[in-house]
């Protein structure tokens, strides 16, 4: 039960949050690019690629990043049990390490970058997304655990 009432919900909920702000780097580091070369981009354009690769993206780089935080998540749920001190932390560096182990891997394996906005310092947002992803989950987990904690549990 633990599982679906506060797990699954905080890991949907920041894996969401997390691919919506790498999709959203992603465009707007590549729209950037374009503007360094002179093409004009107005706010619609940008509005319309944002939501377009937020929709492209979702089946390929959403599942991606699904599994690789739940690798992430996982290793660091079991860590944590023994430093629940830095809880907050280890789930922050784990969803950075989810990224990284990502955009190194496939660009190793490839020879490519499988996300064009992953290049200079659109890695760097890429890996900040992953940051927001293990906060927003380890924020998740423990509001649902203090909230589970206060419910009066039911006789039987």
């Amino acid at each position: 039960m633990l599982f679906l009432t506060r797990i699954l919900p905080s890991f949907l909920v920041s894996w969401l949050l997390t691919f919506t702000l790498a999709s959203l780097f992603h465009s707007q580091y590549v729209v950037n690019q374009l503007v360094n070369v002179g093409v004009v981009v107005g706010f619609s354009d940008r509005a319309s690629l944002t939501l377009d690769d937020w929709l492209g993206l979702l089946p390929t780089y959403g599942a991606i990043i699904a599994v690789a935080l739940a690798i992430a998540f996982f290793v660091t749920v079991k860590l944590n049990k023994k430093v629940q001190k830095y809880s907050t932390q280890l789930f922050i560096i784990a969803g950075i390490v989810a990224f990284t182990v990502v955009l190194i891997a496939i660009e190793s394996i490839m020879n490519i970058h499988i996300i064009a906005g992953a290049r200079g310092w659109g890695f760097y947002a890429q890996l900040l997304a992953g940051a927001v992803g293990g906060f927003v989950f380890a924020m998740l987990t423990k509001a649902l655990k203090t909230k589970a904690i206060k419910e009066p549990q039911p006789s039987s």
